[in-house]
């Protein structure tokens, strides 16, 4: 179980009470990853939420299926990167069910919550206000990373970005 001072650090669990929190770290799991290496893999069953608690994450377009468990951190490889929201895997949540993306552990090391999908749904069923702060925060996220993929992808065509944010 994770501690509860650690989960009230989390931005997506702020508005948690302890009780809340202590549920949420029942399901979370701790993974620790080095510099280059595979999270998961593009086209592979999206089971699990992650979100960032030390160090960065890289998401790429890569060949599905491919063998390489570690890639050189080459800026021009990337097409999206987790943002400030820290949180990652929403794919977990929306047909067909598969990452879009492959993840890999950016920094020297990075260290992250992993929520399988099948417990949050349940534990969301139970406590749809729990559901609810999560998804709101999820969704949020969501909308981050694409203003900052469309950011990136205007950057790399030359064009000038205006923060509408």
């Amino acid at each position: 179980m994770i501690s509860l001072e650690f989960m009230d650090r989390v931005e997506m669990f702020k508005d948690l009470s302890d009780r809340q929190l202590a549920e949420i770290g029942n399901v979370a799991e701790s993974a620790e990853y080095k510099k280059g290496e595979c999270i998961f893999k593009q086209g592979n069953p999206a089971e699990h939420l992650w979100i960032v608690t030390d160090g960065e994450v890289e998401l790429r377009c890569g060949p599905v299926g491919s063998k390489v468990q570690k890639v050189q951190h080459e800026r021009r490889d990337c097409v999206a990167f987790v943002s400030a929201a820290q949180a990652f895997g929403w794919t977990c949540f929306v047909p067909p069910y598969k990452y879009r993306l492959s993840g890999y552990c950016a920094s020297r090391r990075c260290r992250l919550l992993k929520f399988n999908k099948a417990d949050l749904e349940k534990l969301f069923e139970n406590q749809p206000e729990i559901g609810f702060t999560v998804m709101q925060y999820t969704m949020t996220s969501v909308g981050t990373q694409f203003q900052e993929l469309q950011d990136e992808i205007a950057r790399q065509r030359g064009h000038e970005i205006i923060n509408k944010w």
